[in-house]
C-alpha cells in the first residue's frame, strides 16, 4: 500500500505548509482540520494538498495525530488564502490565521441535556408524573428545568421518569439558532430611480455563477441602503449566503434597525466587540450554512462561509477597510478578490467613490448605477464655506460668528446642529508656558493629546496613557501647562458656554461605555432628545438623522495638511459625507466649512456641487503621476530598537535593489512616524508601471536580504497611509 503524505499549513508567520505523514488508519480530504506535532507541542493546521509523493525522507517525517471532528475548510476559502498571500506578501501561514481566529469552533460543540418522551409507561402514576406527561404530550424536547417549573413539580420526579425509560435525554446545541430574515418580507416602496437601480442589478449582476462587480452611486440619503436590500432578498431566496461589510461598528446600530424592518429578523454580526462566545456559534453556523447573512468588519472577509452568493461593500471608500497591522490588506479591493475567485457579484456601494473604483466604473471594468437624488423629495444641503480671515473667531476660540450665528437660527427653530472636527480629545498638543517643553510620547515621535475628560495625556498611535500633571515635568513650574488647538472636547466646552440652554452629545471612537453607549446616543438623536452633536469622522457616514438641518466643519483644511496622495480625495470624501447629514427630511438642510483656503479645488468642489470636475482632476493628476489607479505602489518600512542597525540594513537593502525596468524605488529615509512604539523606522516606496510584476521584485529583492538583530521588515502592498 502506499503512503500517503499531507502538506499541511500551520496558522503561524510561516511561508509554506510542512509535509506529515498520514497514518495508514487515518482518512483524509483537503481542507480537514488535523492536529499535528510542531516541535516539542501539538497545534492545529489545515491540510493544504495529499499526494503519495515526497520530497523529504519518509523516516524522517512525523505523523499526523487525528483529524479533528470538524467540517473541512472550504475549498473557495483556501483559494482565497493563497491568492491573499501572494498579493500581499504575507506569510500564508499568517492569513490562515485570520480565517482560523475562533479555536474554539474545532472543538465539540456546547450542548444542553433535553427530555422528550418516549412511548415507555410509567411504572405507577402520580399527580407530579401525570401532570409532566401531559405538558410532554406536545412532543416537544424541555430542560429539565423547564419541565419541573412548567408542571409544578420537583427536579427528582423529572429524574425519575428519566430513569424509567418515559423520557429520554437529548443532546441539543446550547444556543438555539437564531430567528432567520425572511427574504420574502415586503420591502418599502422603491422611487422610480432606486426601482431602475435594483432591476439593473438584478438584470447584469445576479445572474448564477457569474463574477461582475458593480458600483452604487448614490448621493447622500437616496437611499441605496434599501436598493442593495432588493439584491440581498433576491440572493437569500435561492439559499445562498450574503456578506455585507461595513467599515465602522459605529454604523451596525443604523443597519440592524433598517435590516430588522426589511426582514423582520437581524443578521448575524462579526467585528471585535462580539462576545467569545458569539463569535464560536457564529463561525460555526457560516462553515455549516446555517447563518445566510453576515453584516461586519473586514475580517468577516476570513470567515468560512460554505456558499457565498453575493458581497456587498457599504460605504466602499472609507479607509478603515484598510488593514495596517500583521497583515496589510485592503478589505474593499480583497472583497472583489473573493467575488472574483467564488464566480460572484459584489455591490460597491457610496455617495463618494474612491478614485479607484470610480476610474474602473468610467472604463466599464464595474458596472455603474447611479441614485443621483434624495429619496422621498428631500433636497440636498446647501454647502457655503466661511473664510477664516475674514471671519475669525474670538481668541482662544473655535467657532465663527458665522457659523454662531447660523447654529442659534437653527436651533431656535428647534432643529438640530452637528458639529464637526476629526480629532480626538480637548487638545493636539500640551506645552510649558515657562520653558516650552512639549509633552511627548516616550514611544513614539508624537505629541501627546489631552483628554480632559478623562484628566489623561495619550498617545493616539501605540496607546500610551498618563495623568495630567499638575507641573511641568521638565522645570516643575506649576500650573505651567497650557493646552494649545482644537479637539473635539475643547469644541464642545465652547458650544456648551454659547448654548447652555441646549443638550449636547460629543461622539468619538474612544467614548467612554463602549459601543452599547455609543448606539444609545445615535438613537436618542435619531429621536430628536439631542439638540446639538459634536463629532469626529464617526458622525460622518451612513447616519440618518430627520431632524439634523446644520451640519458645521470646525477645520475644513485638517486633511488637506497631510501632504500624501489621497489628502484631496479623502477631504472631499469627508466633508461631503458629514456635510450630507444635514436637511435629510423635509426640512432643507445646510453646512458650513471653516476654511483658510475657499479657492482650494477641494472646497470649489464641494460649495459649486461639481463633483464631477473634481474627480475629473483627480484622476488626470494620478494619471499624469502614474499614481493609482494608473500604477502600483507598495511601502515598505524597516523597523528596530537600535537605530545605528536600522539605519545600515536599510542602506544596505537599498545598495541591492535589482534593476528592473518600470519599477522605482524611492529611499529609504526616515518615516514620518521616525520612531513608534519603541522602535526606529526608515521607509521604502516602490513605484511600478500597471503590468510590471511588483510582488515578484519585491520578493527577490528582500530573499537575499534577510533581517538580523531584532530587525523587522513590514511590506505594505497599496498602502493608503504613508506615516
Amino acid at each position: 500500500m502506499n503512503r500517503q503524505y499531507a502538506h499541511v499549513l500551520i496558522p503561524l508567520a510561516l511561508e509554506h505548509p510542512y509535509t506529515y505523514l498520514v497514518p495508514e488508519d487515518l482518512h483524509l480530504a483537503e481542507g480537514d482540520f488535523v492536529q499535528i506535532p510542531l516541535g516539542a507541542r501539538n497545534v492545529t493546521g489545515v491540510i493544504w494538498s495529499l499526494t503519495d509523493k515526497t520530497a523529504d525522507e519518509p523516516q524522517k517525517l512525523r505523523r499526523i495525530i487525528t483529524r479533528l471532528n470538524a467540517l473541512p475548510l472550504p475549498a473557495a476559502m483556501r483559494k482565497f488564502i493563497d491568492w491573499v498571500a501572494a498579493y500581499t506578501l504575507a506569510p500564508k501561514g499568517l492569513v490562515l490565521k485570520m480565517a482560523m481566529s475562533v479555536p474554539a469552533a474545532l472543538g465539540p460543540e456546547k450542548t444542553q441535556i433535553h427530555y422528550r418522551l418516549t412511548s415507555t409507561k410509567p411504572e405507577r402514576s402520580t399527580p407530579a408524573r401525570r401532570r409532566i406527561l401531559a405538558l410532554m404530550s406536545d412532543g416537544l424536547a424541555r430542560r429539565a428545568s423547564e419541565i419541573s417549573h412548567l408542571a409544578g413539580t420537583s427536579a427528582s420526579v423529572v429524574k425519575g421518569l428519566a430513569g424509567q425509560g418515559v423520557l429520554e435525554k437529548i443532546a441539543m446545541p446550547a444556543h438555539p439558532p437564531s430567528k432567520a430574515p425572511d427574504p420574502a418580507a415586503p420591502g418599502h416602496e422603491l422611487s422610480a430611480d432606486q426601482a431602475a437601480a435594483a432591476r439593473r442589478i438584478r438584470e447584469e449582476l445576479l445572474e448564477p455563477g457569474t463574477h461582475r462587480t458593480a458600483l452604487l452611486d448614490g448621493v447622500t440619503g437616496s437611499g441605496k441602503t434599501e436598493v442593495y436590500f432588493e439584491s440581498l432578498a433576491q440572493v437569500l431566496k435561492s439559499g445562498k449566503q450574503v456578506l455585507v461589510l461595513l467599515p465602522e461598528i459605529a454604523l451596525t446600530a443604523q443597519f440592524l434597525k433598517r435590516f430588522e424592518a426589511r426582514f423582520g429578523a437581524a443578521p448575524a454580526l462579526w467585528h471585535s466587540a462580539i462576545s467569545p462566545g458569539r463569535r464560536e456559534r457564529t463561525w460555526r453556523g457560516i462553515i455549516k450554512g446555517g447563518i445566510k447573512i453576515i453584516a461586519g468588519a473586514r475580517s468577516a472577509l476570513f470567515l468560512p462561509f460554505s456558499d457565498l452568493g453575493l458581497i456587498i461593500v457599504d460605504e466602499e471608500h472609507e479607509s478603515a477597510f484598510k488593514q495596517e497591522d500583521g497583515v496589510s490588506y485592503h478589505g474593499r479591493d480583497m472583497a472583489v478578490l473573493r467575488a472574483y475567485l467564488s464566480d460572484i457579484p459584489i455591490i460597491l456601494s457610496t455617495a463618494t467613490p474612491s478614485v479607484e473604483t470610480l476610474n474602473n466604473a468610467r472604463n466599464g471594468k464595474y458596472r455603474h448605477i447611479l441614485l443621483p437624488a434624495r429619496h422621498g423629495g428631500a433636497k440636498l444641503p446647501v454647502i457655503r464655506t466661511v473664510d477664516m480671515r475674514d471671519n475669525p473667531p474670538q481668541k482662544q476660540k473655535w467657532l465663527s460668528p458665522a457659523l454662531i450665528e447660523a447654529a442659534s437660527q437653527t436651533l431656535q427653530r428647534g432643529e438640530q446642529v452637528m458639529l464637526f472636527l476629526n480629532r480626538r480629545g480637548y487638545a493636539p498638543l500640551t506645552l510649558c508656558r515657562s520653558c516650552g517643553h512639549r509633552m511627548a510620547c516616550p514611544n513614539c515621535q508624537a505629541w501627546l493629546v489631552e483628554h480632559r475628560y478623562k484628566e489623561r495625556l495619550l498617545c493616539h498611535h501605540c496607546g500610551f496613557s498618563a495623568k495630567t500633571p499638575q507641573a511641568c515635568p521638565a522645570c516643575a513650574a506649576p500650573g505651567s501647562l497650557t493646552a494649545c488647538g482644537p479637539g473635539i472636547e475643547r469644541v464642545a466646552e465652547e458650544a456648551a458656554a454659547i448654548f447652555p440652554q441646549y443638550s449636547l452629545a460629543l461622539l468619538s471612537s474612544d467614548l467612554d461605555g463602549g459601543i452599547k453607549k455609543m448606539h444609545r446616543l445615535f438613537a436618542e438623536i435619531e429621536a430628536g432628545k439631542i439638540d446639538i452633536i459634536i463629532g469626529t469622522q464617526l458622525v460622518a457616514k451612513g447616519h440618518h438623522f430627520p431632524n439634523l438641518t446644520l451640519v458645521g466643519v470646525v477645520d475644513g483644511d485638517l486633511g488637506l495638511a497631510h501632504g500624501d496622495m489621497r489628502a484631496g480625495e479623502r477631504t472631499y470624501q469627508l466633508l461631503h459625507q458629514v456635510a450630507g447629514r444635514a436637511g435629510r427630511a423635509q426640512a432643507p438642510g445646510q453646512a458650513l466649512i471653516q476654511t483658510y483656503e475657499p479657492e482650494n479645488p477641494v472646497m470649489a468642489a464641494l460649495t459649486s456641487g461639481n463633483r464631477e470636475l473634481f474627480y475629473d482632476r483627480e484622476i488626470e493628476l494620478r494619471r499624469l503621476a502614474a499614481l493609482p489607479p494608473f500604477g502600483h505602489l507598495a511601502g515598505i518600512v524597516i523597523s528596530g530598537k537600535k537605530e545605528s542597525l536600522v539605519t545600515s540594513f536599510a542602506r544596505n537593502l537599498a545598495r541591492g535593489a535589482p534593476m528592473q525596468d518600470g519599477i522605482r524605488v524611492l529611499g529609504p529615509a526616515p518615516a514620518p512616524l521616525g520612531f513608534l512604539r519603541g522602535r526606529y523606522r526608515y521607509r521604502f516606496l516602490l513605484k511600478s508601471k500597471t503590468g510590471v510584476p511588483l510582488q515578484g521584485f519585491i520578493r527577490k529583492w528582500l530573499e537575499s536580504n534577510r533581517p538580523r538583530h531584532g530587525i523587522r521588515i513590514h511590506i505594505d502592498i497599496d498602502p493608503q497611509s504613508f506615516l
